[in-house]
């Protein structure tokens, strides 16, 4: 397993497209990746999971993977997260 810590900066935090481009970067590995806020954790390849959350812009998330692929699938979810969760 590994993990990150990234801050959400996406101007509306972990709404419906900032949402959806995590779940379906998160997708793209088969590895499981779970997001971690405010003492829940929710499936990142579940949209309605990773909304449930609330996320607020500005806030601190921890981001797991575990299983075939988890270095890869961290590091691209980490970018994507650098880059406000827009594609490049």
């Amino acid at each position: 397993m590994v993990e990150a810590r990234v801050v959400v900066r996406t101007g509306v935090g972990l709404h419906a497209r900032p949402a959806a481009a995590l779940v379906q970067e998160a997708g793209r590995h088969p590895c499981r990746v779970s997001i971690q806020y405010g003492g829940k954790t929710a499936d990142a390849k579940s949209v309605l999971q990773v909304m449930a959350l609330g996320v607020k812009d500005g806030e601190e998330i921890t981001i797991r993977a575990e299983g075939e692929g988890e270095s890869e699938a961290l590091q691209a979810l980490v970018r994507l997260f650098a880059r406000g969760l827009k594609p490049s």
